[in-house]
């Protein structure tokens, strides 16, 4: 941990500081056929910032980041992407406000190598958008951020090691131009080295102006990382601090989440 947080303070120097909003979410209610999920979600990210979804299993986090990209059933209230209003949007459109979603179970093609899986997304390339026309990162920039993967270009997407494949996939929404990261735990289940890889990863995407939503059960992986956090119960926010309030604050995930 304490080798991520070094090279933050590096790459941070380098980063604008957050300014306007990328996110705002007001009153998000959702529901999957019947059953209502989310109960009155409010949650805003400034540009630039890392903002981590903490909370126990089945208390709505991933809905959270599935209602963001359309994914879910009914939804009511606002979320709003760089000022726009989407709650409206079909899927495919708001991905063209510049939001890129890594889901848990990672969604490689098995049929198609490490390389192909790559260039399959076109970059959005937003003009109304978070992004602005952003283009995506090239194969050059995405092998030098993860050498595992140009080693494995050839081979076939899920003959990957775990870790592999989760970098495929966020490497995967990085090709596309989007800068608003919804990143569902991405450590889970990972070995230790590949861990870090990944932190060091958001450091510098971070420092590169990237703004990253991130759902995480591993708190000693997303605690370095995160400006701010929010707890989720039941569908609710019950908790939202920044980063200099978390030692405080510890009494409260422990009885909230156990850490």
């Amino acid at each position: 941990m304490s080798t991520v947080t070094e090279q933050r303070g590096q790459d941070e120097s380098l980063a604008a500081p957050p300014g306007e909003s990328a996110l705002d979410i007001t009153g998000l209610q959702t529901w999957y056929g019947e059953s209502h999920i989310l109960h009155g979600v409010d949650l805003n990210v400034a540009r630039g910032e890392v903002v981590t979804l903490l909370g126990r299993n089945g208390a709505g986090r991933t809905t959270t980041l599935r209602a963001i990209m359309g994914l879910t059933g009914r939804r009511t209230g606002s979320i709003r992407i760089g000022g726009r209003e989407t709650i409206s949007m079909p899927t495919y459109r708001i991905a063209h406000c510049g939001v890129g979603y890594c889901p848990e179970e990672r969604g490689i093609f098995a049929s198609l190598s490490c390389e192909e899986n790559l260039l399959l997304p076109p970059a959005i390339g937003v003009k109304n958008g978070t992004n602005s026309g952003a283009q995506g990162m090239s194969l050059d920039e995405i092998y030098s951020m993860f050498p595992n993967l140009a080693e494995r270009r050839h081979s076939q997407g899920t003959r990957l090691s775990g870790g592999e494949q989760q970098m495929l996939a966020v490497a995967r929404i990085l090709r596309t131009g989007a800068n608003l990261l919804l990143l569902d735990e991405i450590s889970e289940g990972l070995a230790p080295v590949i861990v870090q890889t990944l932190a060091r990863m958001i450091v510098t995407l971070k420092s590169r102006g990237y703004t990253i939503v991130m759902v995480e059960q591993n708190f000693r992986f997303a605690a370095p990382l995160a400006d701010r956090f929010y707890v989720m119960e039941h569908g609710r926010i019950v908790e939202r601090f920044g980063v200099a309030e978390l030692e405080g604050k510890m009494p409260v995930l422990h009885d909230l989440l156990g850490v």
